[in-house]
């Protein structure tokens, strides 16, 4: 009989975490909380919440509401979101991470700072295009940064003049090191950079390359709307080509299981636990 291990260290971080408790005490208080986006880019952890009195809204829809209490997610929002909250008498239960709080304070007073001295560097952001982390980040500088997905957007920097890289904190240490290689291959003016990738995501990596090497087949369990579980998936893959990305236990191929005698479960920093748990009891009864 195969044996199914679910990896130790995969699973919500701590932002994530936060998040949900706090989403979790106000609707045991209230039976009713609005959170603005997804509270987690699972959809199963959502559907969960939802049934408790969780209402996923909008920007659009923030803008409409008056006097009601809604959930901040761990990516953060940019100051505009709290000026409306202000103007419609909000309350806000803030739970943006730690680490994207500090990095957006960092970007707003550089940007601050830059502006009083009138020398009109750039502010480029490693990122996704769109993302909430990403969008809060870009709104400390009043819609001015420049974000960047790969080495080559780096076309729309203007090399002239002086750059001051950041970084989305849930991408790859590998990709900010390539941007700032090339950033300093090209440039012709100042350029400073600042690793702020969350550790606690970075160093899943070497782990969750070491946990698919030493299983047969590898169910990496995440869904679509993740980042941080696209960079996480790609590496099992690479170091396990018998890798297979899946949102929950109804995806499961019962071909991919057979002869496989060690079967490993893993997953994003947006994974629930019990999700995991899941798909290892549906597995195991497709290996008896």
């Amino acid at each position: 009989m195969a044996t199914i291990e679910i990896d130790s260290e995969s699973g919500f971080c701590f932002g994530v975490v936060t998040a949900i408790r706090k989403a979790e005490e106000e609707l045991a208080k209230s039976g009713r909380l609005y959170c603005l986006g997804d509270i987690v880019h699972n959809s199963n952890e959502v559907e969960r919440l939802q049934s408790k009195g969780l209402q996923t809204i909008t920007h659009d829809e923030l803008r409409r509401l008056h006097d009601v209490t809604v959930l901040l997610r761990a990516h953060g929002e940019p100051p505009s979101t709290y000026r409306t909250a202000a103007d419609n008498g909000i309350t806000i239960v803030d739970a943006t991470c730690p680490v994207v709080l500090q990095l957006q304070r960092r970007i707003h007073a550089r940007y601050n700072e830059l502006q009083s001295d009138g020398s009109h560097p750039q502010i480029v952001i490693y990122g996704k295009k769109g993302h909430a982390e990403v969008n809060g980040l870009v709104g400390q500088t009043d819609g001015n940064a420049i974000v960047v997905e790969s080495i080559d957007e780096l076309d729309r920097v203007d090399f002239s003049r002086d750059i001051y890289l950041y970084s989305q904190t849930t991408k790859s240490l590998q990709g900010f090191s390539a941007m700032v290689e090339e950033i300093s291959r090209r440039r012709k003016a100042g350029f400073e950079y600042f690793d702020t990738i969350c550790r606690q995501v970075a160093n899943r990596i070497p782990r969750i390359r070491e946990f698919a090497r030493s299983h047969d087949l590898i169910l990496f369990v995440c869904g679509s709307k993740s980042s941080n579980g696209k960079i996480l998936y790609e590496e099992c893959r690479q170091a396990n080509p018998e890798s297979y990305q899946i949102s929950s236990a109804d995806e499961i191929d019962p071909s991919w299981l057979s002869g496989k005698e060690n079967i490993g479960i893993c997953g994003a920093t947006s994974t629930p636990r019990w999700l995991m748990e899941d798909v290892r009891r549906v597995a195991s009864g497709m290996v008896q």
